[in-house]
């Protein structure tokens, strides 16, 4: 049996009779065909063929499932099953009415683990791509004190909450790449394409070039000529970089601690993993989850290793008897007023509601500083585009200029 509960399942096409005769045919999730037949009996239906489902070439999947579709599932399942809905029938139905095909298997694959008997914490521990150990850490609390509907709550709080934070600092991030890349793009075809057409028609005018298009000209010539070498000394230093990161702790570390000292950005990064940790703590101490086993979500959570590995200091320090505002204070990333918090939240046994307020608290900061970033880069923006594109445009009209003054 404890072998069964922790099969793969797999998604099986069958068909069959009813207890009507009529004939019904749909999908089911299980470990095998056997499983199906007898899951299928036991609902009064005579299997007459089942056949597993093939799967996408080269693996992949009907559709993608995002942090949305995990929020929304929990909201789901909550709502169901506070309303008395059996946890197995609460899968089926949620499953079955989604739109995303991936989504679907993936439930209707936690479903037939639960059905063999298995803990809902462990069958969705066997999905960490889409619930990670916070997810099942928290589920495993709700399950263990008979208030899964209300952490199944919080944990879609949670999750709507994360995900707007990390969309507001990508598009922070995004806005100032993406004018960039253009830029290049941009300057690229002016220097193979435009500029040389310029260059066949100067060399008819028989005097000599302005410096700055002479400049230009050079330019051009060697972007022609080093172009590719250029492009993948670019490719090669972005891969290289994230391999080296995600292989290299010390790399990463670097890399992450330059981050947080970036003028404007720093700043938003800094606010944003302050208010990832108040929040991911807070869910999880609600939750009634020890302090000590809760900071190693929280660390994962915070999306720095600077502060991941902060947290991890924090976490040795409370296991020893320390205060989590001590450990806070020692560690020089919080912000005064976030340890002051903490500590009235120690001292009166609001802690979740005090960490609750500072979470609210750094998401705000972080869409402020978004917007107030998003109107300080226009401008600087359009000023390095006019100061580069039209630099190039004057440059090559400049000898026109020169000949009609001479005329």
């Amino acid at each position: 049996m404890a072998q069964a509960a922790v099969a793969r399942s797999d998604m099986y096409v069958w068909e069959g009779m009813d207890r009507n005769g009529k004939r019904v045919k749909c999908e089911m999730s299980g470990q095998s065909d056997i499983f199906v037949r007898t899951t299928l009996r036991r609902q009064g239906i005579n299997a007459t063929r089942v056949k597993k489902k093939a799967k996408p070439l080269f693996g992949a999947s009907s559709g993608k499932i995002i942090t949305k579709d995990i929020a929304v599932f929990s909201r789901q399942l909550a709502t169901m099953i506070s309303s008395g809905v059996p946890l197995v029938q609460a899968f089926e139905i949620v499953g079955r009415g989604h739109s995303n095909k991936a989504m679907q298997e993936l439930i209707l694959s936690i479903k037939a683990d639960l059905e063999a008997g298995g803990q809902l914490a462990d069958a969705l521990g066997k999905h960490p791509k889409q619930f990670n150990q916070l997810f099942v850490n928290l589920v495993t609390a709700g399950e263990h004190a008979g208030i899964l509907e209300d952490i199944l709550h919080k944990v879609a709080l949670y999750l709507e909450k994360t995900e707007a934070l990390k969309s507001k600092v990508k598009g922070a991030l995004f806005y100032p790449t993406a004018v960039i890349v253009v830029a290049f793009i941009i300057t690229s075809i002016l220097m193979i394409y435009v500029i040389p057409q310029f260059e066949d028609l100067f060399k008819g005018f028989g005097a000599d070039l302005p410096a700055l298009t002479q400049m230009v000209i050079g330019m051009s010539n060697w972007f022609q000529a080093y172009w590719y070498y250029l492009m993948g000394g670019i490719v090669v230093a972005v891969v290289g970089t994230l391999q080296a990161k995600n292989r290299y702790p010390a790399v990463a570390h670097f890399f992450d601690r330059l981050s947080l000292r970036i003028p404007v950005i720093g700043d938003i990064l800094n606010k944003s993993a302050v208010a990832r940790f108040a929040r991911t703590l807070s869910t999880m101490f609600a939750a009634g989850t020890p302090l000590v086993e809760a900071m190693v979500s929280v660390a994962g959570a915070t999306g720095n290793i600077v502060y991941h590995d902060a947290v991890m200091k924090m976490r040795d320090d409370i296991a020893t008897g320390t205060q989590l505002q001590v450990s806070m204070r020692d560690t020089g990333l919080f912000p005064n007023m976030v340890v002051q918090m903490v500590a009235i939240g120690e001292e009166s046994g609001a802690l979740d509601t005090m960490l609750d307020k500072v979470a609210d608290w750094y998401e705000q900061e972080v869409d402020d500083a978004v917007s107030s970033l998003t109107s300080l880069l226009e401008p600087i923006i359009m000023a390095v585009l006019g100061v580069i594109i039209g630099g190039l445009v004057v440059a090559m009209y400049l000898p026109i200029f020169k000949m009609g003054q001479v005329v």
